[in-house]
Order: C-alpha cells, then sequence, then structure tokens
C-alpha cells in the first residue's frame, strides 16, 4: 500500500502543478523574430564627455572614422545642443586645438597629444577625457588598444603618461 500511495502523491502533485501553471496567465504565442544584429563598426567618432562628473562614451555622427587628431577637435569643440540637453558636459577647454596625436617613442601602442595649451593647468576631468577620446578614436582605426597610454603635452610640460581609467 505504501507504493500505491507515494505513487498516487507524485501523480496528484503533478496534476497539481500542471494546473498551477497553465493558470499562470502566460498565453502561448508564435516566435517572435526581430531584426538581424548590427554588424561592422559603428559610423561615427568616439568622444568622452562628462555625466554628472563621470566620465561617459558618447558616440557623435560623422561621415568618415575619425583620427585621433579629428576626434579631439570634436571634444574641443564642446558638447553639441542634443548632447547639452541630456546633460552632458565637457571640461576640454576650446583652446586644445589645433592639436596632433603622434606615436610615442616609449613601449609599443604609447600616443602622445600635443597642443598649445597649459597641459598641467587641466582639470583632472579634462586630461581623462582627452586620453580616453584618443584611446578610442585609435583603437577605430586599429592604432591602440585599452593598454595604450597617453601623454597630453602643452605649453607648460606635460601630463602623463596615463591610461584611459574606463576599460
Amino acid at each position: 500500500m505504501t507504493g500505491r500511495r507515494t505513487g498516487r502523491a507524485l501523480l496528484a502533485g503533478g496534476l497539481l502543478l500542471t494546473l498551477v501553471a497553465a493558470g499562470c496567465g502566460v498565453r502561448p504565442s508564435t516566435v517572435i523574430t526581430g531584426r538581424p544584429p548590427v554588424s561592422g563598426s559603428a559610423q561615427g567618432a568616439w568622444l568622452y564627455l562628462l555625466a554628472r562628473g563621470e566620465l561617459v562614451l558618447v558616440l557623435r555622427p560623422v561621415n568618415t572614422a575619425p583620427s585621433p587628431a579629428a576626434a579631439l577637435s570634436l571634444l574641443a569643440a564642446g558638447p553639441q545642443a542634443n548632447e547639452r540637453a541630456q546633460g552632458f558636459t565637457s571640461d576640454v577647454p576650446a583652446g586644445l586645438d589645433p592639436v596632433t596625436v603622434t606615436a610615442g617613442t616609449g613601449r609599443t601602442g604609447d600616443l602622445t597629444v600635443r597642443a598649445d595649451i597649459a597641459a598641467r593647468a587641466l582639470s583632472e576631468q579634462a586630461v581623462d577625457q582627452i586620453i580616453c577620446t584618443t584611446v578610442a578614436a585609435a583603437a577605430q582605426v586599429s592604432a591602440a588598444t585599452t593598454n595604450t597610454t597617453v601623454t597630453v603635452v602643452g605649453s607648460d610640460g606635460d601630463r602623463g603618461p596615463r591610461a584611459c581609467p574606463i576599460r
């Protein structure tokens, strides 16, 4: 009798579980398909702006893949109206442009940003924006990795070499 009771209890438990699951309100449906995944690289310049004082990666639409110097020129121009409306700001001064970016003489992958600004007077956030934007733009053209360091050289000396604090 013990075997029959166990069998009946399991059958009743399974039936109860089926009834509970069937009454949960979820109706069966067909497969819902979406669009195919996006492939290839994103068209635009990767810039690091600030949102509530934190670095944020922003994709700014442009017609061609920008060089690091072109991306820094966009960064020096400041946030566009739609970016400002979303709360983005920048500590990078407009005097950063014109700028040149060259491969450093140190270990492989190091970059140097040269501009006619006082590099030592830049805020830490401005330096981080410059470094991260340079590395992101160089990565778009396969000239950098997340381990790449950047030295910012200005009229009063240099800052760095430092890697982007966001990886």
